[in-house]
């Protein structure tokens, strides 16, 4: 089956495809936000550390977060959805940089410990260039969609960064 008859080609997706490619999406966003339940950013902590002067506003957070994971989410679906050369690769390098994702939250909010939140962040960094590298080899279109991601990344990295060098 070629790319067409399997959604978002020249020919409309069945409910099926549709479907599956939202529960793709919602699973994506349900794993990714589910360490900040867990995990809140308004701690005393959190509230009392220095911030760089770029630090975006609170509200930025969960629609960018929302807006990636969905990206995610679709590439991912992609990714699943195709026959091609190298799909495991890219399928374990997706789960090992969600699960950094995942990891994040914990190491910084929960520990509170902004170094290891940098060394958490820098890890991810690395395996979300790793899945680009190899979800290209797949699906042009599903590393594309993580672009808007790894730049999320390197500018949270960034702010990982400052705040480390502002509070240590």
């Amino acid at each position: 089956m070629d790319e067409t008859e399997r959604g978002f080609g020249a020919h409309r997706p069945d409910l099926a495809t549709i479907v599956e490619a939202v529960a793709v999406v919602l699973l994506v966003n349900a794993v990714g936000a589910a360490p900040g339940v867990a995990f809140a950013p308004d701690s005393a902590w959190f509230r009392e550390l220095e911030k760089p002067a770029f630090y975006p506003p609170e509200i930025a957070f969960p629609v960018v977060w929302t807006l990636l994971f969905t990206l995610l989410g679709i590439a991912l679906w992609l990714v699943w959805r195709a026959d091609a050369a190298g799909r495991g690769r890219a399928l374990g390098l997706f789960v090992a940089q969600m699960a950094a994702n995942v990891a994040w939250t914990p190491a910084f909010f929960g520990a509170e410990s902004i170094g290891t939140g940098l060394a958490v962040i820098v890890l991810l960094w690395v395996l979300i260039v790793a899945t680009i590298a190899a979800f290209r080899r797949v699906d042009r279109r599903a590393a594309a969609l993580m672009v808007p991601y790894l730049l999320w990344v390197t500018f949270a990295a960034l702010l990982n960064f400052e705040l480390w060098r502002l509070n240590a």
